[in-house]
């Protein structure tokens, strides 16, 4: 496998890195199988307090490997109250399937508790922080490259892409519309760019000097040889690592991944205001054209629904994360997974 300067400045061999998934997705035990692959993975700051992330990268960093740190930066998707209001009354007849009051919830607008990790970030650096949701302040860039920290951003367009070049990110993670899970988009009411990822790259590359990594619907070695043909330095794959045996991954997650049944995987709002792509689901389809946008708000509101289904079984009523190549995702050491992505490179 040939060695290229992003590689040689992670301090890694091989192309094909795991995405960081937050709610439970990505563990400490998938982070160290990216790195037994050559690669590297993420610990998800994404809905935890600093405590937790703190003691998250402490078990990390015990095992002695490479790794990154993905943050949610702010980016207000605030939402408005009537539509808050009418859209939880709406869910209350499926609350009710799990004995759950939706009635009295109020929006929650936080900023995922921001400051409070990069200010651990910067007393405790760590060799990457990748960036999602919003592009953070110049300084705060500049803060953790100080710190010794490398600083990725992922973008969706190129406009995008050149707003973080010129705000001092060193690496671009270019994200396409068929990523599972949430988009990294920055303007989340606009609707999606459909270019494909090999496209998007290509795009990216020619016209900013940044070393890019690809993601969005990766789920072969063809993918990912052809997102490096295009311009990539490494790929980041995520829904084909979900059934893995290192996988935190919800078993009724697992399960609808592994469905024979032929379901689509759909952009939605439905579960937290914000666009993600998931498998079609019971909860899609009865309220995706009514869900206002508003993220962090619909994602407060609907967790509890959300974390009841998926102890119940009912995969109706789960976000059912999946990127469109989900049905090469299989059940096997992630470490296998990895290896085979960069086997044609």
């Amino acid at each position: 496998m040939v060695m290229n300067s992003l590689l040689s400045t992670l301090g890694i061999t091989a192309p094909v890195l795991a995405a960081p998934m937050a709610g439970g997705a990505s563990t400490t035990a998938l982070v160290a199988a990216a790195a037994r692959s050559g690669g590297l993975g993420f610990v998800p700051a994404g809905y935890l307090d600093a405590q937790t992330l703190a003691d998250r990268i402490a078990a990390v960093r015990a095992q002695r490997i490479p790794f990154g740190v993905n943050v949610f930066a702010p980016n207000p998707l605030p939402v408005d109250r009537a539509a808050f209001d009418a859209y939880a009354a709406l869910l209350q007849a499926e609350a009710d399937r799990h004995g759950l009051d939706l009635t009295a919830s109020a929006p929650v607008e936080d900023d995922d508790a921001f400051a409070q990790k990069i200010d651990q970030l910067t007393a405790d650096p760590v060799p990457l922080v990748s960036f999602t949701f919003g592009i953070p302040a110049r300084s705060v860039i500049a803060k953790l490259q100080r710190a010794g920290t490398l600083v990725a951003q992922t973008v969706t367009s190129l406009d995008e892409a050149r707003a973080a070049a010129e705000d001092g990110a060193d690496i671009l993670v270019v994200q396409a519309a068929a990523a599972g899970g949430h988009s990294g988009t920055l303007t989340p009411r606009v609707p999606l760019s459909q270019v494909p990822v090999a496209d998007l790259v290509a795009m990216i590359h020619h016209a900013v000097d940044r070393p890019i990594i690809a993601a969005g619907g990766l789920a072969t070695a063809a993918d990912v040889a052809q997102t490096v043909a295009a311009g990539a330095q490494a790929a980041m794959v995520g829904t084909v690592l979900l059934r893995t045996d290192e996988s935190g991954a919800s078993a009724v997650h697992r399960a609808a991944l592994a469905d024979p049944e032929a379901r689509e995987t759909v952009l939605t709002r439905a579960f937290t205001g914000r666009p993600a792509r998931a498998l079609r689901n019971r909860f899609i389809d009865l309220f995706d054209r009514q869900a206002p946008y508003g993220y962090p708000a619909l994602h407060h509101l609907t967790g509890p629904l959300r974390r009841a289904a998926a102890a119940a079984g009912d995969a109706g009523a789960v976000h059912l994360w999946a990127g469109t190549g989900y049905r090469e995702a299989r059940q096997e050491p992630a470490e296998q997974t990895l290896t085979r992505l960069a086997a044609a490179l």
